[in-house]
Parts: structure tokens; C-alpha cells; sequence
């Protein structure tokens, strides 16, 4: 059946249908991850951020393009999950953008607004590499504008795009040389690809968009100071279709309460204050909106036991990490660290996950670590979101964020700090042990299911059957003869008593070397090694 135009309703489901279908299939994208080794979750992080897109579309009975356009890029702005979900958000974000205003789409709006979306994520990447996700969305923009100059069929039209991003999907490992030898395609395009397909199955009738969207995981543990409750109920909504901006409506309600945050996006604002006439905030709002996602939380009651008297101070300085593992996060805690989110590989935080968490922290300045180089972009769009003087570190590791903050001195100004802990934790070198989740051929080196693996700053060094092996093959490799101290972090499946013995063999080894073993109790990663 030839459809020649989508309205608001079908345009719903086709979001909806994208969602499931990634959904149901994001372990396939997972497992595209370029080395062998059980962090992928490229799938698991575009699947969340489009639950998170969808989730308001479910619940609202909003059906012109436009306001379902706004909710999805909204959604997917706060429920951006790693590189792939920030990236995918803000393909959301330029596609609302082309499709404002419309009352109903054809191929050639459709063709505009993917057009539209591309530019957006391109924009928004500071060193945009092909190869990716960003090349196989490109590609599809660019023949979607060339087919819709001739073809008014939708499905059609969507079939052809679909096809010609297969294609260039299909080149992305001619582009990354890190692709062709893993023998996988890019991770992230593949999951644009799952997307589309879902969008297209609804048209076609393949998709009945009756498979239930799983709420995504609340992963985010936050470890808060306890401060004498001024204002007693927590409010939290969005105000849709907004009629003025965030700012104007920030000083409306400015005197009612504190910490508040108050984020202005394309047709809402989102709204977190604490205050204790949460009816006179809420009445305030429907003054410009229609209001959804309202919650109101009791704090007094909720934090009786656990309340401290005197004053709340604001700091100078307060830090946000991720982490995963009691032991690294009790270091962090030792470090005064104001905030852990518990999250790392496996499990990125969101957007919003890092936005809560800088909210709750009183302090004129804060630094956030993310520790992981697929948080780093979520943590960034957080600072832009966020009202408050934010510094992003790009800490890629654990030993890096733990370094920073060695380095961090109160006495001395925001930006002297930031050089400092920048210039510490560049000094750091990584190296990490896990074992592999497929047979592949990495640095010429024949790799199997469940081989050892160990890393060095994203290198595969060596590789075995036996841990403490691969353990002391790998620092052999990743140590020079400036390195002065080694510190290893051991993990879940590993006992005190084995990393002992590894230190004392790396003792006989490197005399003149000073060698640390602390608990970390990180997951997947047998240790976590920091070389200096």
C-alpha cells in the first residue's frame, strides 16, 4: 500500500516501532564491539536512550508532528547513555528540528529532517571520524534527499535510504582500520540501521508495537552529604509548550525554595526545586504550559533519621565521579568525593544521571570525572545543560580519575586545578585484564573465546589461558624505566590471595619499583592497573 504522507499518530508509532525493534536486538549491536572483551554495549546505550525518547510518547496523548518531534528529542537530550546514545540524541534533536512546523510529512520533509539530523550530530562531535555511526546517518541523509526528488511513496523512499545506509554500514571497516581487523562493521550505525527498519516495519504492518519498552535500569547510586532540610518537598516536571523562556521562568519561581534547576529545551522546560509550597510552584508553571512526569517527594520524611544540624555551607569545590566496585568506590569516598555514580563499562550513566547529581551538590564549582571515554560526552552535555559552573575532566580510566584528584589543591583557583589534575592523570598509564567474549585476530595476535586479555592504554599485549600470566606479561610490556609504582586493583572474581602473589613475583622482578594491591572489586575487569 502506497502511503504518501505520515501524521502525528503514525509518526508515534513509528518511533515507538524503532524503539522495540532496537530493543529486541541490541545484543546483536553489542556484540559488534571492536575488541573481544564483555564491555560492549553500544546496543544496551542507544536502546536506553530511545526508551528514554519514547517513554513520554507512551503516556501523552500529544499527535501533531511537531509536539512528538519535541518529546522525542527531549527524551533523548536527558536519557543520552554513552558515545552511541549522545550522538543518537542528537540525530533526534536536528530530526525534531526539520520537521517543526509540519503538519504532516512527506518524503521530502522527511528527507530535510534527516538532513537536518545529520548536521546536528556532526556538529556536535568536536573531531567527527567516519567510519561511524555519523557516517552510515550522512549517507542516509544525503540519498534521502536525492530519492525524494522523485519518489512520494514513503515506504519506498524508506527502503531505498534503508538499503543505501546498509551499503555504507557495510564500508565503515574500509574507513576504521580497527573495524577491518576485528571483522565488524561500526556498532552504532548498525543500531541507525535497526532503527530505521523498525520505523519502516510499522508502515509496512511487520510491527505491532504491542512488545513493551523495558524501563531503563536505574543504575545511579549517589552518595549525598546529609544537610539540615530547609525546604522539605522535592518537585520535579516538565512544562510542555512552554510560552516563555527557562530563564524568565526560573526568576518566577526563584524565591520559592533551593536547588533549583531549571532547563530550557525545544517547546518544554524542565523543572527540579526544592521547596515547601510545591502547589503554589505547580500552579506557577500551568500559568505556561500543560505539566507532565510530576513528582513531588517528602524530604523531611524521607532523610528523618538521617539529618545533621547546623547550616548549609557552599563549598568551593565539589567532584562527581563514576565508578564501579566498593573498593574504588570507597577511594573515591576517602578522596571526598561529593557524588559517586555507580556506572563505568556495561552501564553509562545518563545525561540526566550526571545533571541530579551536580544538582545536589552545594558547592560553588564542580569538577565532574567521568572515567570512562564513553561517559566523557554525556558528562559535557550535562555542562551545557546545567546552570551551574561545571568542568568536565575527560578521564578515561579509574587510575586517571584517581590521579586528578591526588593533584586537586582547594588553596588554588578553578582553572590552575583543572591544568593541574589534567596534566596528573595525562601522566597515568592504563592497564586493564579481562577475558574475551569471541575469537578474533587483534595486533596479530590469534585470540579465543575466553582467552586472558590484557590491555594497556587500549592496546591488546597479551594474551593466555592463566590470569596471573597475562597479569605480569602485561606490565613486563607497559612498563619503562622512568615508572616508579605500580598499583593493582583487583577485582570480584579475583582473591586477595592471588593478587598477593602477583606482587610478590612483580617484587622479585622490579626491585626498585615500589608495588601497591588494593581491593577494587570492579566487575568484568580481573585487575585494574595503575602504572606511574
Amino acid at each position: 500500500m502506497k502511503i504518501e504522507y505520515v501524521d502525528g499518530s503514525l509518526l508515534k508509532k513509528m518511533f515507538i516501532g524503532a524503539t522495540n525493534s532496537l530493543e529486541k536486538n541490541k545484543e546483536m549491536v553489542n556484540a559488534l564491539n571492536v575488541f573481544p572483551v564483555p564491555d560492549g554495549d553500544t546496543g544496551t546505550n542507544m536502546s536506553l536512550t530511545m526508551q528514554s525518547a519514547t517513554k513520554r510518547l507512551k503516556s501523552s496523548d500529544v499527535e501533531d508532528i511537531e509536539a512528538v518531534g519535541t518529546l522525542v528529542s527531549n527524551g533523548s537530550l536527558m536519557g543520552a547513555r554513552g558515545n552511541s546514545g549522545v550522538i543518537l540524541s542528537q540525530l533526534l534533536r536536528g530530526l525534531a528540528k526539520g520537521l517543526k512546523e509540519s503538519k504532516k510529512v512527506n518524503t521530502k520533509v522527511l528527507a530535510l529532517a534527516f538532513k537536518e539530523g545529520a548536521d546536528t550530530a556532526y556538529g556536535a562531535v568536536m573531531k567527527p571520524i567516519e567510519g561511524t555511526i555519523l557516517t552510515v546517518a550522512r549517507e542516509c541523509a544525503e540519498k534521502a534527499v536525492e530519492v525524494a526528488k522523485t519518489q512520494d511513496d514513503i515506504v519506498e523512499f524508506l527502503i531505498q535510504v534503508i538499503k543505501h545506509g546498509e551499503a555504507a554500514l557495510d564500508k565503515t571497516p574500509e574507513m576504521l582500520p580497527v573495524l577491518k581487523e576485528a571483522g565488524v562493521v561500526d556498532a552504532g550505525g548498525k543500531g541507525l540501521i535497526v532503527l530505521l527498519n523498525g520505523a519502516l516495519s510499522v508502515l509496512t504492518g511487520k510491527e505491532d508495537i504491542t512488545y513493551e519498552i523495558q524501563e531503563p535500569i536505574k543504575d545511579v547510586s549517589l552518595n549525598e552529604i546529609n544537610t539540615e532540610i530547609e525546604f522539605g518537598y522535592c518537585t520535579e516536571f516538565i512544562v510542555n509548550k512552554n510560552k516563555e523562556d527557562s530563564e524568565v521562568f526560573a526568576k518566577r519561581i526563584g524565591d520559592y525554595g533551593d536547588s533549583m534547576l531549571v532547563i530550557g529545551g525545544d517547546g518544554f522546560i524542565k523543572v527540579h526545586i526544592h521547596t515547601n509550597n510545591p502547589g503554589l510552584v505547580l500552579q506557577k508553571a500551568t500559568d505556561i504550559g500543560e505539566l507532565i512526569d510530576i513528582k513531588i517527594d517528602n524530604m523531611r520524611y524521607q532523610h528523618s533519621n538521617n539529618i545533621e544540624s547546623g547550616q548549609k555551607i557552599t563549598k568551593k569545590y565539589g567532584f562527581i565521579t563514576v565508578a564501579m566496585g566498593d573498593g574504588i568506590k570507597a577511594v573515591f569516598e576517602d578522596l571526598n568525593v561529593d557524588h559517586i555514580i555507580s556506572g563505568g563499562q556495561t552501564m553509562n550513566p545518563s545525561t540526566e544521571d550526571i545533571l541530579k547529581a551536580a544538582q545536589n551538590i552545594n558547592a560553588e564549582n564542580i569538577i565532574i570525572l567521568p572515567n570512562n571515554s564513553n561517559i566523557i560526552l554525556a558528562a559535557k552535555q550535562a555542562k551545557e545543560l546545567s546552570s551551574k559552573n561545571i568542568e568536565v575532566l575527560p578521564t578515561k580510566t579509574i587510575p586517571q580519575g584517581i590521579a586528578a584528584l591526588l593533584a586537586f589543591n582547594e588553596d588554588i583557583d578553578l582553572q590552575d586545578n583543572v591544568e593541574n589534575m589534567t596534566k596528573s592523570f595525562s601522566e597515568i598509564k592504563t592497564a586493564q585484564v579481562t577475558f574475551s567474549v569471541r575469537d578474533t585476530t587483534i595486533n596479530e595476535k590469534e585470540i579465543r573465546k575466553d582467552d586472558i586479555i590484557g590491555i594497556c592504554e587500549g592496546d591488546i599485549t597479551s594474551v593466555g589461558k592463566d590470569i596471573e600470566e597475562v597479569t605480569l606479561e602485561l606490565i613486563k610490556n607497559s612498563l619503562t624505566e622512568e615508572n616508579e609504582l605500580i598499583t593493582l586493583f583487583y577485582g570480584e572474581d579475583v582473591s586477595e590471595e592471588d593478587g598477593k602473589k602477583i606482587v610478590e613475583t612483580l617484587e622479585d622482578n622490579y626491585p626498585d619499583i615500589d608495588i601497591e594491591l588494593l581491593y577494587g572489586g570492579q566487575p568484568i575487569y580481573y585487575y585494574l592497573i595503575a602504572i606511574e
